[in-house]
């Protein structure tokens, strides 16, 4: 310890010790009358996970809810002080906290200090270490002031970046409004009866889910890596996952369940149902030179497998669970010498729900219409923040292993599945349904692999929701048709829906239009390199 320093409402604690801060706890505590069970204190902590460590051993501990071993996202003392993690609730840096700061603007002083000197609790600090620390923890108090002011109380905040979307989705879709319960009784039971269709029978059926879910594509062409490249054109979807939601037809039933399908039985699923199912490969050859899907760490049963950077060109044997999406990419892509597909499990196609869908729309609208609206940043910001975390509630893991801390030691406690998947399909609050972020991510990749394939030979990289490409000009009647063809098929998904089509082509403060799930050309790099996924770097002029 060298330093510490607490914000309390904008007064400034500093300190030298641990011993100190156990003795300003402590005084808080008494001060304060706290009591763990019905005044508590909060003191957020940005990254909680980390300082966790330092102060594990200084406090007894009432209470302390882990999201993974060694990540608490609270721990409340018994002196009454709840720490919690405002990093996990605002999911940026404190620097990017600082910029989004809007009502009590405070900068991190971001290279004030040095790190390469040795300090301890005596080594004298200049006023410039002091700023620094003393703006780490003001930061955080002004965007804790400003969670406040948009909940109310700060009782109100939720624990995560994820939770505000989730109560704001949750009144919209059970109680037809924000309107605390009152009058949603009869979409509340129409929106139950959905649920109740909406059911995981077991483990089983949970872990082949869980098999069959991959997040967003992340590769480079082989042939492009470690070589310096020219004018390289960037594009990017706008709001992939979102328009795949309000666009695509998702599970919408419980599983319907085969063991052993034969052929007609498979190919009748996977063209007119959403399908899950394992499948194994043999004499396995990638049909493209420039690009693979496969990702060797969701195949099993590998024979002679040959990877590029972690993805299957070929292989003699290997075993993998696909979603029908999926299998469109593999048997594009791929040619194969046979197949056999065992435990095919179907669930009938359909929109999502028009409410969850109005939640996406809404917040879109918001994102794109207040962007640059003097006075609205902080409105800006959240839409757009609860955008990006619709996607991210939909695959949250129902039935997780739970992490704690008890006597000094990291444990596991783990899950009973069966008694989590009851919870879960019986929960009068659910309003999603796992199924449906597993296929938001297959859709996106999709999209995301008709741009590959149609580049070909000038693509060079590509992240979830964009490219870097050679010679873009010549490809622009691509972009153009695939753009044309997604605001067409948003449009059908409104009209199915009975929303107003144009509201998926919002407009900006400037009146320039806005559709969503199209591509967004965003400009060209003088030069472009790249070792692989995720490592690249760019120069503009």
């Amino acid at each position: 310890m060298y330093e510490w320093t607490l914000c309390l409402n904008g007064y400034l604690i500093y300190g030298r010790t641990w011993d100190e801060f156990k003795e300003c706890c402590q005084i808080l505590s008494d001060s304060l009358w706290l009591d763990p069970s019905s005044r508590r204190l909060v003191i957020y902590v940005h990254n909680l996970a980390y300082e966790f460590q330092w102060i594990k051993d200084l406090f007894f501990w009432e209470e302390i809810f882990c999201t993974d071993l060694r990540k608490p996202l609270y721990a409340l003392s018994y002196q009454g002080i709840e720490f919690r993690c405002s990093y996990l609730l605002s999911g940026v840096s404190l620097a990017k906290m600082g910029s989004d700061l809007r009502d009590f603007p405070v900068q991190k002083l971001v290279g004030n200090l040095d790190y390469n000197l040795i300090r301890h609790s005596s080594t004298p600090l200049t006023d410039q270490e002091l700023a620094y620390c003393r703006n780490d923890v003001l930061v955080v108090c002004s965007y804790i002031y400003e969670q406040i002011q948009q909940y109310r109380s700060i009782a109100k905040i939720p624990l995560t970046k994820t939770g505000k979307v989730r109560e704001y989705c949750r009144n919209a879709c059970l109680y037809d409004s924000n309107s605390q319960h009152k009058y949603g009784a009869k979409q509340f039971n129409k929106y139950r009866q959905l649920m109740r269709n909406l059911t995981i029978s077991g483990p089983d059926e949970f872990n082949q889910m869980l098999r069959a879910f991959q997040g967003g594509f992340t590769h480079a062409n082989a042939w492009y890596v470690g070589k310096t490249m020219e004018n390289v054109a960037s594009y990017d979807f706008t709001s992939s996952y979102p328009a795949v939601m309000l666009s695509e037809k998702f599970p919408m039933s419980s599983a319907e369940y085969f063991p052993k399908p034969d052929s007609t039985t498979f190919s009748t699923s996977v063209d007119s149902y959403c399908c899950i199912f394992d499948v194994h490969f043999t004499g396995l050859k990638s049909i493209y030179i420039n690009e693979h899907y496969l990702s060797s760490s969701k195949c099993r049963d590998l024979v002679n497998a040959v990877r590029d950077n972690g993805r299957i060109v070929s292989a003699d044997e290997l075993t993998t669970t696909l979603t029908d999406v999926d299998f469109e990419i593999v048997r594009h892509c791929y040619s194969w010498e046979k197949m056999y597909v065992r435990d095919l499990r179907r669930y009938m196609r359909g929109y999502l729900p028009t409410k969850f869908v109005e939640c996406i729309l809404k917040l879109y609208e918001d994102k794109t219409q207040l962007k640059g609206v003097e006075g609205r940043e902080v409105d800006y910001q959240l839409a757009k923040e609860m955008l990006n975390s619709c996607y991210g509630m939909s695959v949250t893991n129902p039935c997780k292993d739970t992490a704690r801390y008890n006597d000094g030691q990291w444990e596991w406690d783990p899950v009973d599945i069966d008694e989590a998947l009851k919870k879960y399909n019986k929960n009068a609050k659910r309003f999603l349904f796992y199924g449906w972020g597993l296929w938001t991510t297959a859709y996106a990749r999709r999209n995301l692999w008709s741009g590959i394939v149609a580049i070909g030979d000038d693509y060079i990289y590509s992240d979830t929701d964009s490219v870097k490409i050679l010679n873009y000009e010549s490809h622009a009647d691509y972009f153009e048709n695939y753009n044309r063809k997604i605001v067409e098929k948003l449009k059908r998904a409104m009209q199915h829906h009975g929303i107003d089509q144009e509201r998926v082509i919002p407009k900006t403060i400037t009146g320039k239009d806005k559709p969503l799930g199209v591509w967004d050309f965003e400009g060209v790099y003088s030069r472009f390199k790249t070792l692989g996924a995720k490592r690249y770097m760019t120069e503009k002029d």
